[in-house]
C-alpha cells in the first residue's frame, strides 16, 4: 500500500513537474514560490493594519509572528527530521528527471515548509480579515495553494509534502486563530 501511494505520489510529482512544463511557468513558478515576490502584499496587509485598525496592530503582529514561529518549527523541526524524506532534486533515480528551476535546497522534503507557512497564514487571515470580506477571502486559499504547487513545479517537493504541508498548516493557522479570538475576549475585538 505505502509502494503504490509513493509510486502514485512520484508519477503526480512527474506530470506536474515535466508535464507542465513550458516557458511561461518556467519563468512564473520560481517567482511565486520567492518571499520577496510577495513583499508588496505582506507590506500593503501590515499598511492597512496599522491605518485602519491601529488599536490591534501589535496583536496582530504578535500573531502572525506566533503563527510563522509555530508552522516552521512544527514543519522543519520536528516533521522533517522524523520522516527524512528527501528532496525530489535528491532522489536516486529520480534526480536524473528533475530540471533545475531552483537551488534544491537543504533538508528533508516531507513537510513542506512552504506550504506549511502559507496555509497557516492563509487560515489565520481568512479567519481575521473574512468579517467583512466573506466573498474573497478564499483568495488566501488561493494564494497559498499557487505558491506550494510552485514547489512542485520547480522540483523541489512531491505532492504528498504539499499535501502533508497543507494539513500542517491548517492546523496550526486554525489553533493560532483560536488563540487569537479567545485574547481577543479579554482584550477587546482583534478582528480586522
Amino acid at each position: 500500500m505505502m509502494d503504490a501511494l509513493l509510486q502514485l505520489d512520484r508519477s503526480l510529482f512527474l506530470a506536474i513537474h515535466l508535464g507542465l512544463a513550458c516557458d511561461l511557468l518556467d519563468f512564473l513558478l520560481p517567482l511565486f514560490r520567492n518571499k520577496l515576490f510577495w513583499a508588496p502584499l505582506y507590506v500593503y496587509l501590515l499598511a492597512a493594519v496599522w491605518y485602519q485598525h491601529r488599536k490591534v496592530f501589535w496583536g496582530f503582529i504578535l500573531a502572525v509572528a506566533m503563527l510563522v514561529t509555530v508552522s516552521d518549527t512544527l514543519s522543519s523541526k520536528v516533521v522533517k527530521p522524523v520522516v527524512e524524506r528527501l528532496r525530489p532534486c535528491r532522489t536516486p533515480g529520480l534526480m536524473e528527471e528533475v530540471r533545475p528551476l531552483v537551488g534544491c535546497g537543504g533538508g528533508y522534503s516531507f513537510t513542506s515548509s512552504h506550504a506549511t507557512n502559507h496555509f497557516a497564514l492563509a487560515v489565520f487571515l481568512m479567519g481575521t480579515f473574512s468579517r467583512k470580506r466573506k466573498k474573497t477571502r478564499w483568495l488566501w486559499l488561493l494564494w497559498a495553494g499557487v505558491i506550494s504547487i510552485s514547489q512542485i513545479y520547480v522540483g523541489v517537493h512531491f505532492p504528498l509534502d504539499i499535501l502533508g504541508g497543507t494539513l500542517l498548516g491548517c492546523l496550526v493557522g486554525w489553533g493560532i486563530l483560536r488563540l487569537y479570538r479567545d485574547i481577543s475576549i479579554y482584550y477587546g475585538q482583534l478582528h480586522l
